[in-house]
């Protein structure tokens, strides 16, 4: 496959960046095609760690040409910030149709969260939603206006105008439009080298036959269609949602690897029927590191649930699975999976589209040994433990998937091949 798609197959955090960044060594061009720093992939590569928010995880790469395209919001202050991070010679390429996330946005998001009080949906208050809004309402702020100077200021001095007049309702302090325009200004030159039509350039490149790796955030769970509704975000982290995301035609999508940790993880409010408490999710969480990237939260911990990733394959297609974080589950002597709810007495193989439903689904589990041996040197599949290879073996059968690789390590080095995807 020429045109691979890195998708999340859970509720995020699951290892994308990790396995974007392993796979894009093969790879012409990364292409971030929605979401905005709201979301966070850690890559580590010779025992140095980069989080990254908004760049594509190819960035790391002198050799490969990164795109943010039309489907993601850019918050440019943001934007700024992890560039200068970035030591490494890059390519970059933003879309001039990509939205634009201003200073009134995170105060929006802040103002409605708090606003639900105890019934919030635990965003990340970066400015996401209210962003994605003013799209659908028609009323956003594109690249290509912002890095005209003339055009951001009537833009904005309009905008502010009717943003603070929504905050005034909501109790909430104003904005001054000067401060935001004289500092936004610069945000803006900038970004603008970098800005160009990217639906036109990945087609071309696509007719040069160049290798193209799609890159989104957060995980299927979240998609603002198929995800557990309302506690997702506001975009379409699928496989499905790359070619409007991006400009090109569905057809030349080839495939997609879902990946999915060897157990489940969530951060923030909603359902997550294979939850576990004490001092088991305490050890998973701790050895897995499972803090948010953006936040630094504590990720929820739960059974890896096959329902979720049937789900997943079901809404989104899924060519292959990369399973993440397997060694976390060494020393843990028997493994559960879910492979399916019993909501109301019914056994069912789905996930309901009313939330209250989904809150009452109890999960059905099946148990498997576990494994004692340290598994973070395997180069192979074959190296791993019997044990292990069950688990990874029943996974395939549960989910009707094959495994294309797997990871024993956040090292570049410990995720291993199984299968030549890519």
């Amino acid at each position: 496959m020429r045109r691979l798609v890195v998708v999340g197959t859970q509720w995020g955090d699951e290892g994308k960046g990790k396995i974007t960044d392993f796979l894009a060594l093969h790879a012409d061009i990364v292409v971030r095609y929605q979401g905005g720093n709201n979301a966070g992939h850690t890559v580590v590569f010779d025992g140095k760690k980069y989080s990254l928010h908004l760049l594509p995880s190819g960035i790391l790469n002198p050799k490969i040409h990164n795109v943010m395209a039309n489907g993601m919001v850019i918050n440019p202050k943001a934007f700024v910030e992890e560039i200068n991070k970035v030591s490494t010679k890059f390519n970059l390429l933003i879309s001039d149709r990509a939205h634009v996330v201003l200073p009134y946005h995170l105060e929006l998001d802040k103002a409605y969260e708090a606003l639900k009080g105890s019934k919030n949906i635990g965003t990340t208050h970066k400015g996401i939603g209210p962003t994605y809004t003013d799209k659908s309402s028609r009323i956003g702020m594109r690249v290509s206006t912002f890095i005209h100077e003339e055009r951001f200021e009537q833009s904005l001095r309009e905008l502010i105008r009717e943003k603070n007049a929504e905050l005034k309702l909501l109790n909430h302090p104003l904005l001054d439009f000067d401060a935001i325009f004289n500092e936004y200004k610069v945000y803006a030159k900038v970004m603008a080298p970098y800005v160009t039509d990217t639906s036109l350039y990945l087609n071309l490149a696509i007719e040069s036959d160049k290798k193209i790796l799609f890159e989104g955030a957060q995980g299927v769970l979240l998609c603002l269609d198929h995800g557990t509704y309302p506690f997702v975000t506001s975009s379409s982290p699928t496989a499905s949602s790359v070619p409007l995301n991006t400009g090109i035609a569905p057809w030349l999508v080839e495939g997609a690897i879902g990946v999915t940790k060897a157990y489940t993880t969530r951060v923030g409010s909603g359902p997550m029927p294979s939850e576990i408490h004490g001092d088991l999710a305490t050890q998973i969480r701790t050895v897995g590191n499972e803090f948010g990237t953006t936040t630094g939260r504590p990720r929820r911990i739960g059974w890896l649930d096959t329902v979720i990733l049937r789900h997943t394959k079901r809404v989104s297609g899924l060519s292959y699975l990369a399973v993440t974080l397997l060694d976390v589950l060494t020393g843990i002597d028997e493994l559960k999976i879910a492979v399916n709810y019993t909501l109301d007495g019914v056994i069912i193989d789905r996930i309901p589209a009313e939330i209250e439903d989904f809150e009452r689904c109890v999960p059905n589990y099946i148990t498997m040994p576990g494994w004692s041996e340290d598994i973070t040197g395997v180069k192979s599949y074959e190296d791993l433990p019997f044990n292990a290879k069950k688990y990874l073996e029943k996974i395939v059968e549960l989910i009707g998937v094959p495994i294309g690789m797997f990871s024993v390590g956040p090292d570049r080095n410990q995720t291993i091949m199984v299968k030549d995807i890519f």
